[in-house]
């Protein structure tokens, strides 16, 4: 008998509201591990909604599961769970390379050291440069790399091509592609329909509410 894969996500009928006015409407989807899931759609059109409304920080109609249960925003949630969405909070007095060794220290066992993660992301000769020093693009790369060296079985990326040039959104389409070959999930919102291609990924178009 085939063995049953178990659905990271199984989302039903999954609707927002906000003011009376809906945002997000009767939206489903499932994925499973090595699943990758394209979010798109015009803006407007609910798709970094839908991303919180998975990572347990947006209150939805319908059914939400990730891992089996309703997402929360708490420790165990987010030791499976990573969401790229705006630019994080960065660490007043940390240096590039300091908040990759800071999501090691927190994290446990993590897929990449700090210096290859600088090296993978283009940032070796920003490593001691504090976040807020960096270009948008490097910065974003920062956030990328924070996410993908540390553990985890699901990835939610919002655009995360945002500010990228060509050339590193091949090398971002690689990286998620071996993501998900190693049994990860990624869903992510994008407006570059040339990530979605080149990481294979399934496509789910929102349509306005």
């Amino acid at each position: 008998m085939a063995e049953t894969i178990e659905a990271v996500i199984e989302a039903r009928g999954v609707g927002v509201e906000l003011g009376g006015a809906p945002i997000l409407r009767a939206v489903d989807l499932t994925a499973a591990p090595g699943d990758l899931v394209a979010v798109v759609g015009p803006n407007g059109v609910g798709k970094s909604t839908l991303l919180r409304c998975l990572a347990g920080l947006q209150r939805a109609d319908g059914r939400i599961g990730v891992f089996g249960r309703a997402p929360a925003d708490e420790p165990g949630f987010w030791r499976d769970v990573v969401l790229v969405a705006d630019e994080p909070s960065w660490y007043p007095g940390l240096s590039t390379r300091e908040h990759l060794e800071l999501m090691r220290a927190v994290h446990g066992p993590a897929r990449m050291d700090a210096a290859a993660a600088l090296e993978l992301f283009e940032l070796t000769g920003r490593a001691d440069l504090a976040p807020l020093s960096l270009s948008t693009g490097q910065r974003q790369r920062l956030s990328l790399a924070m996410a993908l060296l540390r553990p985890s079985r699901l990835l939610l990326l919002d655009e995360p091509e945002r500010g990228l040039d060509a050339a590193f959104r091949t090398r971002l389409a690689d990286l998620l592609t071996r993501y998900a070959a190693d049994g990860g999930t990624v869903v992510m919102a994008t407006h570059d329909p040339r990530l979605a291609e080149a990481t294979g990924a399934r496509v789910l178009t929102l349509e306005p509410a």
